[in-house]
């Protein structure tokens, strides 16, 4: 990987960081019984679930943790921190995070559609304008962390 490719690893690894860290952070908020930015836990469960789920410590609690871990370890794989064992294992954790996002974004491309959603929701217009779109970005520059490239097909011109 040349300088260029791996600073665009580097930023790309650190931004999905960042927005993994403020989503467990969130949730770490969550576990204190507070609801911001909902009025109160049902709805805050509808706007960002689109179903009654509690958001009680021992509901979210485990998401912030996975949440941490996934940023400790994208931002590892980014920055080619630890030794071979260790940036194996923060590679496949990063290309998992990368196909965790864009198989929800995909899935915010489905519900878009229609079908799922009640089209007058605070979740359907979240989803529109901010869910699906963070996914899909976020979870391309992981794949891009994680090394993920289509690979080109490279044309033999001896063989015509």
């Amino acid at each position: 990987m040349d300088r260029t490719e791996q600073r665009i690893v580097q930023r790309t690894g650190t931004a999905v960081a960042a927005l993994l860290a403020a989503d467990a952070a969130l949730h770490l908020y969550w576990a204190t019984g507070l609801t911001w930015p909902a009025a109160d836990s049902r709805a805050l469960s509808q706007a960002v679930l689109n179903a009654d789920v509690p958001f009680t410590p021992p509901v979210v609690l485990p998401l912030a943790v996975l949440l941490l871990a996934a940023a400790a370890a994208v931002l590892a794989r980014a920055h080619g921190l630890g030794g071979p064992r260790t940036a194996r294992l923060c590679r496949l954790a990063t290309a998992a995070v990368a196909a965790g996002l864009l198989l929800r974004g995909a899935v915010g491309i489905v519900w878009a559609c229609g079908p799922g959603t009640d089209p007058g929701s605070a979740f359907r217009l979240l989803d529109q304008v901010l869910y699906t779109p963070l996914c899909l970005g976020f979870g391309a520059a992981a794949a891009r962390a994680a090394g993920l490239r289509p690979h080109r097909a490279v044309r033999d011109f001896r063989r015509g």
